[in-house]
């Protein structure tokens, strides 16, 4: 299983107009195919009235992967949509745009770059991600050590999930499989060996482009 792969933040909307006809990106993050099927139902169903509900899905490491045209001509929308999501290397992710005709017809080239476009502004309005699996790794130091550690972790951009303190202060820092070990020696070094650094779990976590973990 891979340690990381892209995917959106959150769901998603956006409106592009092009003469007169209504594209509504609708973007959402779909960890399962039947996630992914869900959520093209309830857009269908909060739009009933629309010309078009055009989509495109990827879901999983194995790319599982599926789209639509809905009625639009032969490769003019569902695979513009699907363009946009693999171009961008996301997964676990399902785009809907959904179109209300303005009266104008765009022609081929006009309608996939409309569902491009719109497809594109929706997919960044929800927010690209890099989804981690990242080691907690708790780090309980005595109170004469915690401005070191502080600075360690600010200087890194390590990430902290959270810091207890009570006898001792424990520190849960976020931390990538690969960089574990690197982290641990660091605090250990920084303490003199006084750190008791242990692995607490294991989970995915969105990473910021600038930290370090």
């Amino acid at each position: 299983m891979k340690e990381s792969f892209k995917t959106v933040a959150k769901e998603a909307r956006e409106l592009y107009i092009d003469k007169k006809s209504k594209f509504i990106a609708a973007v959402r993050p779909t960890p399962t195919e039947e996630e992914a099927l869900a959520f093209l139902e309830e857009i269908r169903s909060e739009f009933p009235d629309a010309t078009h509900h055009v989509y495109a899905y990827v879901i999983g490491e194995n790319q599982i992967f599926r789209y639509s045209d809905d009625g639009e001509p032969s490769q003019t929308a569902g695979m513009p949509v699907l363009d946009v999501i693999r171009r961008e290397g996301l997964v676990d992710v399902t785009v809907v745009v959904t179109r209300y005709f303005g009266g104008t017809l765009l022609g081929t080239g006009g309608l996939v770059h409309a569902y491009s476009t719109s497809a594109a502004m929706g997919v960044h309005s929800a927010g690209i991600v890099t989804r981690t699996l990242c080691n907690i790794v708790s780090v309980r130091v005595d109170y004469t050590l915690v401005g070191k550690i502080q600075h360690k972790i600010a200087n890194e951009h390590y990430l902290t999930e959270e810091t207890v303190y009570d006898r001792d202060v424990t520190f849960m820092i976020i931390c990538k499989i690969a960089g574990t070990e690197r982290l641990i020696q660091e605090m250990v070094d920084l303490s003199s060996g006084r750190a008791i650094c242990r692995v607490e779990e294991q989970k995915w976590v969105d990473l910021p482009e600038e930290s370090h973990t």
